[in-house]
């Protein structure tokens, strides 16, 4: 063990002195963070089209004729699923987030209470800046469906219907009542002057009705958006802590930034041993071979946990980056960190000199930060690069990061992604260490 620690030792002091080595391990990632965490802050931007959870509660035809007005928009991409399975999708970064339609939906027009006949939004936290956007598409989509559904059918009629529904509804207080019924009174008396006027267009008394009927609905209508909004937008993780700035979000890609840092300096390294003769001449002494590699991976081990800890550490005192799991936190940085020493085997034995191993190692690990979400949210990239993300190490070390972050994600959410960093950090290392040996024979 002490020849393993020596080793370590000797390893994190060359790093420490290798000033262009420790920028990219440690104060490149932190570029990153501020970057990109300052993009994020300033707005959304011209993204691909949103992917959007989708559930109709209300399952009238109203409420179809609604998703399918929403579904023509070009900057959304409709999910249809239920309740729990949407809140989900959402919290795992699968969809921006979610649209539901409450049972009454169609009977109020969308313009019922958010929690109660209306429409509720649950937005994923990561992505504040496409709150007001998708607000506004919904509201959008509410008016157009409702322009559509008069024109097809009798628009008194589906008022008249409604109007019933809502003195029979005790779930409301009277005075709401009371405020509803007034809205679709003075919209049906609208459509009524509508209709006076299509039969005597030159008539100045229909004109004037009509003038009236408008001006009452209008008037309706902002007393009812006082009484509360038709559209609640909820954000999906609150109960969960979920991010209040950019940065939290950004933070867990500067911590993978720094494992590629600490990657390829440890790789290069090993590289560099065996081009000068050094790691033949550590063979020659008292020590094994897995002695030799033990104390590297360990070295390398340790200034994974350093550095990703320390940019965790600026990031909450400075940038009030939160932490509402740290034992989560703990076992995310650990499996990564391993995960990312068995690369650091695999990429050292791709070459027999610095060129070649520099080459290869950068190349796969920035097809990996750029399909993962090292880069780009994954959430805004396209349907099929997030399928390709599966196979990024990157992806699993973010998703177990912010799980413990900011996603609230249990044990039993945290299992897959640290499942699959240690068994890749496993058999990173076995392989490695076996091409090496092979090498060195």
């Amino acid at each position: 063990m002490k020849a393993i620690l020596a080793i370590a030792s000797k390893d994190l002091r060359l790093l420490a002195r290798n000033k262009a080595a420790f920028f990219w391990v440690l104060g490149f990632p932190f570029l990153i963070a501020l970057f990109f965490g300052a993009i994020a802050s300033g707005g959304s931007g011209n993204r691909a089209p949103m992917t959007i959870a989708v559930v109709d509660r209300d399952g009238t035809p109203y409420s179809r004729a609604f998703l399918d007005e929403l579904r023509k928009s070009e900057a959304l991409r409709l999910r249809p699923t239920v309740p729990d399975s949407a809140r989900l999708l959402v919290r795992e970064g699968k969809c921006v987030a979610y649209v539901l339609l409450h049972p009454g939906f169609g009977r109020s027009f969308g313009f019922g209470q958010g929690d109660s006949s209306g429409i509720e939004v649950g937005l994923d936290p990561s992505r504040r800046a496409e709150a007001g956007y998708l607000k506004g598409l919904v509201t959008a989509a509410t008016f157009s469906t409702m322009e559509s559904q008069f024109q097809a059918q009798n628009g008194q009629d589906l008022i008249r219907e409604s109007l019933a529904s809502i003195e029979a509804d005790s779930s409301r207080t009277p005075a709401e009542r009371r405020q509803w019924v007034r809205v679709m009174t003075d919209l049906d008396q609208f459509l009524v002057s509508l209709d006076s006027a299509r039969v005597a267009p030159g008539s100045v008394a229909a004109a004037r009705d009509s003038a009236s009927g408008l001006a009452a609905t209008a008037d309706s209508s902002k007393a009812a958006s006082a009484a509360g909004p038709n559209i609640l937008v909820r954000d999906v993780a609150e109960d969960e802590n979920g991010p209040r700035s950019a940065f939290e979000v950004t933070f867990p890609s500067s911590v993978m930034w720094a494992l590629i840092g600490v990657c390829m300096s440890f790789a290069i390294s090993i590289v560099h041993e065996r081009v000068r003769g050094t790691f033949l001449r550590l063979q020659l002494a008292p020590i094994s071979r897995g002695q030799i590699l033990g104390g590297k991976a360990l070295a390398a081990f340790l200034a994974s946990l350093g550095t990703t800890a320390l940019l965790l550490a600026v990031g909450a005192s400075i940038f009030h980056v939160r932490v509402t799991n740290l034992p989560e936190l703990v076992a995310a940085l650990v499996a990564c960190a391993f995960c990312f020493v068995g690369v650091m085997m695999v990429v050292a034995v791709l070459g027999h000199s610095h060129q070649a191993v520099s080459g290869a190692g950068w190349a796969i690990l920035l097809v990996m930060s750029m399909t993962g979400g090292g880069m780009i949210p994954l959430i805004a990239m396209p349907a099929w690069m997030q399928t390709v993300s599966n196979f990024s190490l990157v992806k699993w070390g973010v998703l177990a990061i912010e799980g413990a972050i900011w996603r609230g994600f249990t044990w039993g959410e945290m299992a897959l992604p640290l499942a699959i960093l240690l068994a890749v950090g496993s058999a990173g290392f076995i392989i490695g260490s076996r091409a090496l040996a092979k090498t060195e024979a």
